[in-house]
């Protein structure tokens, strides 16, 4: 529809009535955010920006722009369980939708970007949910979440996670899921624990669930 576009999130949510709601939901962690960490405690918010320019193969060609990377597919589900509860099948119907519109197998992601917001509910449906999609190649894979380190931007966390998808891709480096402690027996996946990794990136997905059971998926490929 277009030849160019540029496409992002940001938000700012640290103000007294945003910290307050969230707090009524007690699903705020009183210390640090430790995604698949069995002594995760819950969500840390932040506030940022990021902002992707995207355009068609052939007029960033003309252009001679730098290409980073190539949106291989996008996955979209509303699961419309629970407003604020999370669900298995939305997240593995959007994934399965993701792998479908890009033409990938589940074998072909090499790095997986998870929602994983530090709370027990979310973290361990989320791990459940890519077990399904992914099966044996789950455990092969690395996953990590960078919310424990730029903490949950909300409208602008997609944005984040796609840059750090696509900086996996350039640097075949995976981001770790830091502040992780304790292995659960319930998110038993490959999550990076602390240390960045080394590792050739050719495929990358980045997982973003909100609200409602609105559930979006993204993959990236090298090019």
């Amino acid at each position: 529809r277009a030849d160019v576009m540029l496409a992002g999130g940001s938000d700012a949510p640290l103000v007294w009535i945003v910290l307050k709601a969230w707090e009524t939901m007690r699903v705020l962690a009183p210390d640090t955010c430790r995604p698949f960490s069995a002594d995760r405690k819950g969500v840390v918010l932040g506030e940022g920006a990021g902002m992707a320019v995207l355009e068609s193969y052939e007029h960033a060609a003309a252009r001679g722009a730098t290409i980073l990377a190539e949106v291989a597919g996008v996955g979209l589900s509303a699961d419309a369980f629970h407003i604020a509860a999370p669900a298995v099948h939305g997240p593995e119907s959007a994934m399965r939708a993701c792998l479908a519109d890009a033409g990938l197998n589940a074998q072909d992601v090499d790095y997986l970007n998870a929602h994983g917001t530090g709370t027990k509910a979310n973290d361990q449906i989320e791990t459940a949910a890519i077990k399904r999609v992914f099966g044996d190649h789950a455990y092969s894979m690395s996953v990590s979440s960078t919310k424990s380190t730029h903490a949950h931007c909300l409208g602008a966390a997609s944005a984040l996670e796609m840059i750090a998808c696509v900086m996996a891709i350039q640097e075949g480096v995976v981001p770790p899921t830091a502040n992780y402690l304790e292995p659960d027996p319930d998110c038993d996946l490959d999550v990076t624990p602390n240390i960045p990794r080394e590792r050739k990136v050719r495929v990358a997905m980045s997982n973003a669930f909100a609200m409602g059971g609105t559930n979006a998926v993204l993959a990236f490929k090298q090019l």
